[in-house]
């Protein structure tokens, strides 16, 4: 029997890069659809790789999440491109018709619906792996035995080795880094003074933040400005904790599905081409 492998996509991901990279289309309306058609042909691709025998597509079916609600600052909607955000509802339906399960997320992030994934479907006894494919650093914090994740498009898995390589600490650390350091992509500005290189020293030998001492005296290991880290990280108090909740994605995500349901059974062929026609492109299951 072949391996079974898991592969979780980050299709918003997907979607805004294939937005600022694929040619424009429109539809035979006048629909901007050069990205949603991009994408699908994409992910039909990987399909028909065979890498995976299960595949399914997480996308934020609305920006906003439960964090907004935390925190005012954290990322919205705005400024996204008009003719992208028109294309949000037509990348599920294409990546549905091209016979891969959709995560549509709307209380939760697509990044929430990858790492529940991986957490729920790495323990069975079925699947070898499961690869979440994304060139997000916030979702390193899934990595373990047998989660990896995948940037497609610089070719780069990473295990565990690789993400301390990247990041310079443990995958189960990264939400702490990024308190700190803070995470401009999702609106989390981190602690003033503590940079890439301090943090990632700080916890790798101190661990969570919660165990970083408060007096700089104490410390046994030296880092370059201990005294104003430490203050600054005393003034930010109740600010990075709440930082790190943003960061740490929820792995309780009611996703609906066995592991069955994600096995690949090809493209609906009767759903491309009804879309097809309806868009006025060929799309073409096989």
């Amino acid at each position: 029997m072949a391996e079974a492998r898991l592969c979780v996509v980050d299709g918003t991901f997907e979607l805004f890069r294939a937005f600022f990279g694929a040619p424009s289309r429109r539809s035979a309306e006048g629909k901007e659809i050069g990205a949603a058609i991009s994408l699908g042909r994409s992910l039909a691709g990987l399909a028909k790789s065979g890498e995976f025998s299960h595949l399914a597509v997480a996308f934020d079916t609305v920006i906003e999440s439960f964090r907004n609600d935390l925190f005012d600052g954290y990322k919205t909607g705005e400024g996204i491109e008009p003719e992208l955000h028109a294309q949000f509802s037509l990348a599920e339906e294409i990546t549905a018709a091209f016979g891969l399960t959709v995560f549509s997320m709307i209380e939760f992030e697509a990044d929430d619906a990858l790492a529940s994934a991986a957490a729920q479907f790495s323990e069975l006894a079925e699947l070898s792996d499961v690869v979440i494919a994304s060139p997000d650093k916030d979702l390193m914090q899934c990595v373990r035995a047998g989660v990896t994740t995948w940037d497609r498009m610089r070719k780069k898995h990473y295990d565990e080795p690789a993400v301390i390589e990247k990041m310079g600490v443990e995958p189960r650390l990264i939400p702490d880094y990024l308190a700190l350091v803070g995470d401009s992509a999702d609106g989390i500005p981190g602690v003033p003074r503590w940079g890439a290189r301090s943090t990632a020293a700080v916890l790798s030998h101190y661990g969570h933040l919660d165990e970083i001492p408060r007096d700089a005296s104490a410390w046994d290991i030296k880092v370059r400005g201990a005294g104003s880290l430490v203050q600054k990280l005393s003034e930010n108090e109740e600010e990075v904790l709440l930082y790190r909740k943003l960061a740490t994605l929820r792995v309780d995500v009611e996703l609906e599905c066995s592991l069955e349901d994600l096995r690949y059974r090809g493209p609906d062929e009767k759903a491309l081409a009804e879309l097809g026609q309806r868009l006025g492109v060929a799309l073409g299951g096989r």
